[in-house]
């Protein structure tokens, strides 16, 4: 009896580790994202060009998702195309432009802090446009983790001093902050797109489309002589949108296809410690006692927000 539960405890716990190990490797890939960026910045490069050479790289990676997704599904609606214009628009174009422009003003650290209070925006939205009900541990969650954002940003302030310094760090906090929003509004309004698409489908369509933005982006705001930047961009760029772009959004959706949704979301608690951890190694960014207790108290609370909603 005892060696056939130890047997069956043995193969639920290999069938769980690929999981888990996409889940993981997806979580440390995406974010990276924020040190490429950071790295990229230091040629000189501004975020509508980057964000350019970034979504100019994945387009051809998310067009053939989304062929390989639609083989043999009906043609879109008006209304479905629509749909995926919108998600596009917030989820993808608006969400990465916003963060990119953010990310040069604040610490890779302090982005990934930010970003990482997306379920308590959700939730948020959830409550203002669903009157969803949000139970009295979730509220305490989202408390604990605004206060380990503040406890981070404040910190990041008193360093710059008072001045043109300190307003950059606020102003890109800002600009993370409403990329988290627009990301958040884009997980509202996308679950009745992914039950009549797919979620493959979706993710295919929504990001050709926020490339598309971007490319169309340049072409207005920029003169082509704009794109003649240094090589270490061009690469850093093709880094970010295959390694930290493509990559990650296939493995956690093959780590959601092993271990479900709520497994795969706490398993990506390890991309704000991952992000801190190349800031520190790579990026020469400091790890004080106050990025330490903040990342704790964001990463205590999302575990409370999500562990309250089940």
């Amino acid at each position: 009896m005892l060696a056939a539960q130890a047997e069956r405890a043995h193969v639920a716990t290999k069938s769980i580790a690929p999981g888990l190990l996409l889940a993981t490797f997806g979580a440390i890939a995406f974010s990276g994202k924020a040190i490429i960026v950071k790295l990229a910045y230091r040629h000189g490069v501004d975020a509508v060009t980057l964000i350019m050479y970034r979504m100019l790289f994945a387009l051809p990676i998310f067009a053939v998702m989304a062929w390989w997704a639609s083989r043999g599904k009906a043609p879109l609606t008006r209304k479905e195309w629509l749909g995926v214009l919108w998600l596009g628009f917030t989820g993808y174009y608006l969400a990465s432009f916003l963060d990119f422009a953010g990310l040069a003003y604040i610490s890779a650290s302090l982005e990934r802090l930010i970003l990482y209070l997306n379920p308590t925006l959700v939730l948020l939205l959830g409550l203002l446009l669903y009157q969803r009900r949000v139970k009295a541990r979730q509220m305490i969650g989202m408390a604990i983790s605004y206060c380990g954002v503040v406890l981070v940003f404040g910190h990041e302030i008193t360093q710059q001093g008072h001045g043109e310094a300190a307003t950059s760090t606020a102003w890109g906090t800002l600009l993370v902050f409403l990329s988290a929003v627009s990301y958040a509004i884009y997980l509202v309004y996308s679950g009745e797109m992914v039950r009549r698409l797919g979620s493959l489908r979706l993710v295919g369509l929504a990001s050709t489309v926020a490339c598309l933005l971007c490319l169309l982006q340049f072409v207005l705001l920029r003169p082509l002589s704009a794109a003649v930047v240094a090589p270490e961009v061009i690469w850093l760029s093709l880094l970010n949108a295959t390694l930290c772009t493509a990559v990650p959004v296939l493995m956690v959706m093959m780590a959601i296809e092993r271990i479900g949704a709520g497994l795969a979301a706490q398993t990506g608690m390890v991309g704000p410690l991952s992000t801190i951890l190349m800031g520190v190694v790579i990026l020469g960014e400091p790890f004080t006692a106050w990025v330490a207790a903040g990342t704790v108290l964001v990463i205590a609370g999302i575990f409370v927000v999500t562990r309250s909603g089940r």
